[in-house]
């Protein structure tokens, strides 16, 4: 379910790259955009080199480390860049190569560090593992390393090559400077440690999985003899892992425990940074229903913690990793760290606050609108950037507002409409600018802020010629819910005759599907063109997706999933089936992850709407996903359980009436496989006929293995051609 709001609905252009796999995007955890300390230049790996290329003028770059200088010994290849960071004097080049998958995100590997001024390139951790080091990071003078390998964390002089173990009792169980599976999934949590500005402290988590049972993923395939692959996963009524933080002194390895109040088992620690200096941090807490969130200080010299900010709301609080590209690190501090940048939702809109050390408080951002992200905070200039779209939530612009509060400005010009995403110079001067609807994508653009003058054109990419554009569309329930869709109609479209129409689907607090994006309206998992076939392709937007359209919209699915949006998407069918070149006899709907289990809900449910349904990777069962996302949007199940049960799949399975493809990943770690045979004995013991693909040793996401992605394409695309037909009547 998690897997699909990040890898399938949602990315960044700064941050994530996104490939295109079975119609949906998959993001990959890339290299982020680092500019030039005057911010007229970003820093980027091309070809193999690391060069510096003024952004106005792309072919001024100067090789900052060529390939020469990334051979380690003569003869050999130059290494790989995956990733690459700066110490601040830019002296220093960090470089992560040889990456290995962890989880989802290729996050564990080998780095390297290139000295600029001496000309040498040395290997950090060389007499560790291969492949086994995660998040290196420079100290801020340049001299030292840190970084996680076996849970362990690790300190190393990069002059001497002297490796300092800072703990030694790492294990699967207790993890040191990163995370668990589902701290990473849920709360986008996975560097897990922070050089204090005056490098000479490490603050750190801990996480204490020790009460988290192993689920046993199955691989019957790789060897004569199967075998079993346990992953830690707290399912939704379990305990959470405990979590703690520490501080420890580099030179002298002494440590200091943060005593922060509370059961660390009941409580989630998402976020901790330093509070803008070396001798205190600041941390969020949350408790284990995510419904209060406390801020405290602590001090780093005795762990003593002071609480300064308190929230609470009755359905959950969403932390900083919902409105920055999956990422929860840093905190945006301003006032020399007097003051920080705070998002609430407490007036029922997602707003900017500030926020003292004190926790008094003053509005930034007034009226209603959302705020959807924070693009940069330009505090010599005064301003705070951030994206918003206050007249339609399918689009996104740029504006800004003063950091005393005020009315909110648009950058973005009139007459661009669509989703615009912006990358700011750390002066607020310049931009890279990538702007999309369903008609063409612009990318490769600099602009000048504040005026938006175009400084550099960059490319347009347009639907090619001929192909049916996704129209967009609002349809009124007769609940009185106002939903936004899009809909591609078929080529050649005749409105005297009727079509099939095929819904896109997934309806849960993790992604939206109706956005003004290029794309809009694409089915890669079709083998061919469905407008040309002669099918109606839509979406529709129920409540409870993360849409810009307010705290009420989006937290009316508390306690509600499987049912308050299933009902939303079936009455917005319904109005749509009386759309006169609508055929109701021809009506199928799809999804992945959490959209499977909308589908399999759906065709369930309402089987005199939905006639055809293909579920991917569908949560069958919700208390048989993890504890975070879970409890997040459900509550505890030993204090109420009746929503897990009514909005749960296997509970309506014996309404089917319709045509069922299922299809799941055997090796899935996200949404088990035991979903599938729960299902599946369910539709059984009701004596409901479907069709099944299991795909072996495939994960969430079933791209592995050689020809997946077509077969999982030809067996789409046939089914849907064979019980929903194509074409007009």
């Amino acid at each position: 379910m998690n897997h699909t709001r990040r890898n399938y609905l949602r990315g960044s252009y700064i941050t994530v790259l996104l490939v295109w796999v079975c119609g949906v995007a998959q993001a990959q955890f890339g290299q982020r955009t680092q500019w030039s300390a005057d911010g007229q230049a970003i820093i980027k790996a091309v070809q193999g080199e690391i060069i510096q290329e003024k952004v106005t003028d792309p072919e001024q770059h100067t090789v900052l480390v060529a390939k020469a200088d990334l051979t380690p010994v003569a003869g050999a290849e130059p290494l790989a860049i995956r990733r690459f960071s700066l110490s601040e004097d830019g002296n220093k080049v960090l470089i992560n190569t040889n990456t290995k998958r962890v989880w989802r995100y290729d996050t564990r590997g080998d780095y390297w560090v290139y000295d600029r001024q001496g000309k040498t390139l040395k290997q950090l951790g060389a007499d560790l593992p291969e492949s086994s080091l995660m998040y290196a990071k420079l100290s801020p003078d340049g001299h030292r390393a840190a970084y996680v390998s076996g849970h362990n964390l690790y300190v190393e002089d990069i002059g001497t090559g002297k490796i300092t173990p800072l703990t030694d009792d790492g294990t699967d169980r207790i993890i040191h400077g990163t995370f668990d599976w589902a701290y990473e999934e849920e709360f986008g949590c996975r560097d897990g440690f922070r050089w204090s500005p005056d490098g000479k402290k490490i603050a750190f988590w801990i996480i204490d999985a020790r009460t988290i049972r192993h689920f046993l993923m199955i691989n019957n395939t790789d060897s004569a003899y199967s075998y079993t692959i346990p992953v830690e996963y707290p399912k939704v009524g379990e305990a959470p892992s405990g979590a703690s933080i520490t501080v420890v002194e580099v030179a002298t390895g002494d440590t200091v425990q943060m005593d922060i109040p509370g059961d660390p088992v009941q409580h989630y620690l998402p976020r901790m940074e330093w509070a803008a200096n070396s001798d205190e941090l600041i941390i969020q807490q949350l408790n284990r229903k995510q419904q209060e969130s406390n801020i405290y200080i602590a001090s780093v010299a005795d762990g003593q913690c002071t609480r300064i900010y308190r929230e609470t709301d009755d359905a959950w609080i969403d932390i900083k990793a919902r409105w920055n590209h999956d990422d929860p690190s840093g905190w945006e501090w301003i006032n020399k760290g007097k003051e920080f940048i705070w998002v609430s939702e407490k007036d029922g809109w997602r707003h900017l606050y500030r926020v003292d050390r004190r926790g008094k408080e003053k509005l930034i951002t007034a009226g209603d609108y959302d705020v959807i992200d924070i693009t940069l905070i330009d505090e010599s200039g005064g301003y705070v950037y951030f994206s918003a779209s206050p007249e339609n939530a399918t689009q996104q612009y740029l504006y800004r507002v003063r950091l005393t509060g005020g009315r909110a400005e648009r950058i973005t010009p009139e007459g661009l409409a669509g989703t615009h995403q912006y990358t700011i110079s750390p002066n607020g001067k310049i931009a890279l600018h990538q702007f999309s609807n369903q008609a063409a994508l612009h990318r490769g653009h600099v602009v000048s802020l504040p005026n938006h003058k175009t400084l550099v054109e960059g490319q347009r990419h347009e639907v090619p010629a001929g192909t049916p554009k996704a129209e967009f569309f609002k349809v009124t329930t007769a609940d009185g819910v106002d939903m936004d869709g899009w809909m591609v109609k078929p080529a050649n479209f005749d409105p005297t005759k009727k079509y099939p129409v095929v819904f896109y689907v997934y309806g849960e607090p993790a992604g939206q599907t109706v956005m003004d994006t290029y794309g809009a309206g694409s089915n890669r998992l079709y083998q061919g063109d469905m407008a040309a076939d002669g099918y109606i392709y839509m979406s529709v937007e129920n409540r409870g997706t993360p849409a810009p359209k307010g705290r009420t919209w989006r937290k009316a699915i508390y306690k509600n999933i499987g049912i308050l949006n299933i009902r939303d998407q079936a009455m917005a069918a319904k109005e749509i089936l009386q759309w006169p070149f609508v055929d109701s006899s021809r009506v199928a709907v799809w999804g992945w992850s959490g959209g499977g289990s909308s589908t399999l809900n759906l065709l369930f449910q309402y089987p005199e709407i939905y006639k055809t349904g293909i579920a991917v990777a569908a949560v069958g069962n919700q208390l048989m996903y993890d504890n975070i996302y879970q409890e997040r949007y459900m509550g505890i199940p030993q204090e109420d359980r009746e929503p897990f049960i009514q909005g749960s799949p296997v509970t309506h399975a014996r309404h089917l009436q319709g045509n069922l493809l299922y299809i799941h990943g055997t090796a899935d770690d996200n949404v088990h496989y035991q979903n599938a045979e729960l299902l599946i004995n369910e539709l059984i013991k009701h004596n409901r006929q479907f069709s099944l693909m299991s795909y072996p040793n495939r994960s969430h996401g079933i791209s592995e293995g050689e020809g997946t992605g077509e077969h999982l394409s030809t067996l789409y695309t046939h089914f849907l051609k064979q019980h929903c037909p194509p074409g007009g009547r």
